[in-house]
């Protein structure tokens, strides 16, 4: 439920603060002094996009604070909490900043939040039915949307223009296959073939390496030789080898370490250096043993990296791509092989067809469903809504091989007298008559839903009379169990309301005099006053003091 709605500089608004209470409350006001800016506002704050022309002259930014009381929406609590925005005490606070050089922020419980994420809670929150929603009806697809929601199958029509979509896709597949087929066989082909080709080659990226490292060293063995045995004559086998001199300083420094104390660490250190040269000699000759030179083992490895390079060279890349071309080759024969398969595509297409059919059935039994009870209390409204005998019917128009919205095409027909035909709804009523259906559509609709605020901006616009009290009944029967707003410029809907606000523009307190919105909520007496100006304008008589005291009984 709405609970409070704070309003800064926006359009002839200076600072509005409001406090919401359940039950219906209604919005009167003369033309112009701000009343569809509350619509406005709220819809901005619930994720429309915003203008910045909506900001008060003169002002740098505009905000907009609404707080709803979402205790018992625990949807709307679990999505606030999965999105890591939830308020603790059951509150929700929706806020908008918008400024100047457009940029706009929003936040929902103090958190940033996204436009889509304040559209998707106000889908939670708060149901608006403007004005021109009579207009609206004219649309098929709007009485389509109306008639699937009405019947809870909103989830279910998306889901048949999902299969519908799929079922197409295959079918222009099939298609496109007859189109191609003779390319797609070929490509088949000649993708087998390749991957044949490199699957035979049996090439990893580990074994490049491998080969390339053993192949540097198999070629260089004569070097390698050469060096392993000048670097052990040096150490250990030639007249003036390293090992046996550094054996004979250490033997004569030992010899004067007698003498001299002091010699003793170097004579350890020497040694320490014999040791490590001695190790080294003895891996130099295990080196050498070992390295021996096999023209047969050179020659495999030239031919497989002459190979894996032939190979690389035909497909043009580089033989580290091999592996990944491999893998390619591999995926693209799997779709061409699916394309190709004729058999396939049209079990595909038939199973989808079956798919779709099977949902739009399901769609199609509940919508015919909806429609009979549709039809029939909208047509029980308009009698209250002086239609006696009008009838409203919601038709089925088969279409017997689908299209992305089921197996019919929806219309509302009327009829406004009981001697007259159905007819498109479009086509046969009044304005008049059209704003009543309207009205009546909207508020039997609004009975099934969940949605705990709904809000209808002068939607009896055309209506007056006897008619305008009826409907004031049915908003306040509304409003028995959900909080129901309604801005009226009709003293006998006005009369109906649980609370009265009323809205008036008078000139601003700032230095260039700009006009500036207000809204009061009016005590017993007030209202009477209202009521009356609404009956007979702003100079009230006697009589129309009693006409408004009568009309609120």
């Amino acid at each position: 439920m709405l609970q409070n709605l704070s309003i800064q500089n926006f359009v002839i608004v200076d600072y509005i603060d409001l406090l919401f209470k359940p039950g219906f409350t209604v919005l009167t006001g003369e033309t112009g002094a701000g009343k569809s800016i509350l619509i406005d506002a709220l819809e901005l704050v619930l994720g429309r996009r915003a203008d910045t022309s909506q900001i008060r002259h003169g002002c740098k930014r505009a905000e907009i604070t609404a707080q709803f009381d979402v205790s018992a929406i625990p949807a709307l609590q679990t999505w606030l909490q999965e999105n890591a925005l939830e308020d603790e005490t059951g509150i929700c606070l929706l806020r908008r900043i918008m400024e100047t050089s457009g940029r706009s922020r929003n936040f929902i419980n103090g958190h940033a939040a996204t436009l889509q994420q304040l559209r998707t809670a106000g889908e939670w929150l708060v149901d608006i039915h403007g004005q021109h929603a009579h207009q609206l009806l004219m649309q098929g697809h709007k009485q389509r949307e109306l008639l699937d929601t009405w019947a809870g199958e909103s989830d279910l029509a998306r889901r048949v223009a999902s299969s519908y979509r799929h079922w197409q896709d295959l079918c222009q597949q099939r298609l496109s296959w007859k189109q191609q087929s003779e390319q797609n066989i070929r490509e088949h082909e000649l993708l087998s073939w390749q991957l044949q080709e490199l699957t035979a080659l049996h090439f990893s990226s580990e074994e490049w390496e491998t080969l390339q490292a053993e192949h540097n060293r198999l070629t260089h063995t004569a070097s390698l030789l050469e060096t392993a045995q000048s670097s052990l004559e040096a150490l250990s086998e030639s007249e003036a080898a390293v090992l046996p001199q550094l054996s004979a300083v250490i033997t004569h420094l030992r010899s004067l370490s007698n003498i001299d104390k002091t010699l003793e660490p170097i004579c350890s250190q020497l040694q320490s250096s014999q040791i490590q040269l001695q190790e080294a000699v003895y891996e130099l000759k295990y080196y050498q043993q070992h390295l021996d030179i096999d023209p047969r083992k050179l020659q495999e490895i030239e031919t497989r990296i002459a190979a894996i390079h032939g190979t690389a060279r035909k497909y043009r890349v580089s033989p580290e791509m091999l592996p990944e071309l491999l893998e390619t080759t591999r995926q693209r024969l799997e779709v061409v092989g699916n394309i190709s398969n004729n058999e396939m595509l049209a079990e595909a297409e038939k199973s989808a067809r079956n798919d779709y059919k099977n949902l739009a059935d399901r769609l199609s039994q509940a919508r015919q469903s909806a429609a009979n009870q549709l039809s029939e209390q909208v047509t029980e409204s308009m009698q209250a809504l002086a239609m006696d005998g009008g009838r409203f019917n919601v038709a089925l128009i088969p279409v017997p091989s689908g299209n992305l919205h089921g197996l019919e095409q929806i219309e509302f027909q009327v009829s406004a007298h009981k001697d007259l035909p159905l007819r498109p709804l479009n086509k046969v009523a009044s304005g008049g008559e059209l704003s009543r259906i309207s009205l009546a559509i909207q508020v039997i609709t609004s009975k099934i839903g969940t949605t705990p605020t709904l809000i209808f901006d002068e939607i009896d616009t055309g209506i007056g009379g006897r008619i305008a009290e009826i409907i004031g009944k049915l908003l306040h029967q509304l409003g028995e169990t959900r909080q129901v707003i309604s801005i009226t410029h009709l003293p006998q809907v006005a009369a109906k309301g649980d609370h009265h606000w009323r809205v008036s523009k008078t000139a601003g307190i700032d230095d260039n005099q700009l006009p500036a919105s207000h809204i009061a909520e009016l005590d017993a007496a007030e209202r009477v006053e209202e009521i009356a100006r609404m009956l007979g304008g702003e100079n009230l008589t006697a009589t129309t003091l009693q006409h408004a005291t009568e009309i609120l009984g």
